[in-house]
């Protein structure tokens, strides 16, 4: 990558000492692991906005048409105008961000399932921390995950997956806008997308072919939404296996009867779950080289991100 990845993440994962009682939530996958790829940058809202380490305990509380941010023991001590005042003077300088990883359940950075009290004090899973839904609101496109559901593997294939797919398309735009490259952008993604969603896949096509000089922004604008929605999908075994069915059509008139055989053999073995995604695509990878093809070589989908994450030996 030309530039460096820049993801924002929550202070606490990164080990420092912000939360209410002055404790850290330091996430070590985080910091070891993403850190040598990424750059990351923390943000406290909470401890931003001036309300103190250590602090009260706070929650979202529904006051009739409005949610509020407030203390758990006092509900009148209302923080929310602290909250709006800091997230109006910092989400704008998050523009450049390619992703981000919040703490999960926090009043205030929790992406979803943060608990949301009523009237009543009767609390129900239902809402995004302030911070976290001004961030998505604010920007649609930015790949955002919690730290807790990166424990999951498909999960966190597709965040990381999803970070870097976006970081090309901002180096894309940093380079220049043009109706050549949003074209070679697509080209390079088909069949990553194909393996997320097959019916935007087949949108998108006719869309970027009607392209031209006169339309390409607000085509553009409209591609790269639909595009990051859809990668947002999880791509499971099938649409893995519907995918590199498709790239061994590109090999088969190429390789003899029991090499097209035993691959047969693994893709079946993968797709009925005996084996993770890294041991067909490596050996579909292996043939490629012997046999190179330029569209084959063009497409992320076979090198989405570093293969030392090894993020496909679980999925």
């Amino acid at each position: 990558m030309n530039t460096p990845i820049k993801v924002g993440v929550s202070s606490c994962l990164c080990g420092n000492p912000v939360r209410h009682d002055g404790s850290a939530k330091k996430n070590a996958y985080l910091l070891d692991t993403l850190g040598r790829y990424f750059e990351l940058t923390p943000y406290c809202p909470e401890a931003g906005a001036g309300l103190g380490v250590p602090r009260p305990t706070l929650r979202l509380k529904r006051f009739e048409y409005e949610v509020r941010l407030v203390e758990t023991k006092d509900q009148d001590a209302d923080h929310t105008a602290e909250m709006d005042a800091w997230m109006d003077a910092n989400i704008p300088e998050m523009a450049g961000l390619t992703g981000y990883v919040l703490k999960h359940s926090s009043p205030s950075c929790g992406m979803q399932r943060v608990k949301l009290y009523d009237h009543n004090n009767i609390p129900k899973k239902e809402a995004s921390g302030l911070f976290a839904a001004r961030l998505m609101a604010t920007y649609p496109n930015l790949p955002v995950e919690e730290e807790g559901r990166l424990n999951d593997p498909i999960l966190r294939e597709n965040f990381i997956q999803r970070v870097f797919v976006y970081h090309r398309w901002q180096q894309t735009l940093a380079d220049g806008l043009s109706v050549a490259s949003l074209m070679e952008f697509h080209k390079r993604h088909k069949l990553m997308l194909l393996a997320h969603d097959e019916v935007v896949y087949r949108k998108l096509g006719p869309m970027i072919a009607s392209v031209n000089k006169d339309n390409l922004d607000d085509i553009a604008d409209i591609y790269i939404a639909r595009m990051m929605h859809s990668l947002t999908q999880r791509s499971t075994r099938k649409r893995h296996t519907n995918v590199l069915m498709h790239i061994f059509g590109f090999l088969k008139n190429k390789l003899g009867s029991e090499v097209k055989a035993e691959i047969l053999d693994i893709l079946d073995r993968y797709r009925q779950g005996f084996v993770p995604l890294v041991v067909p695509m490596t050996m579909i990878r292996h043939y490629l080289k012997q046999y190179p093809h330029s569209y084959m070589d063009s497409q992320y989908y076979l090198e989405p991100y570093p293969d030392d994450l090894m993020l496909r030996n679980e999925v």
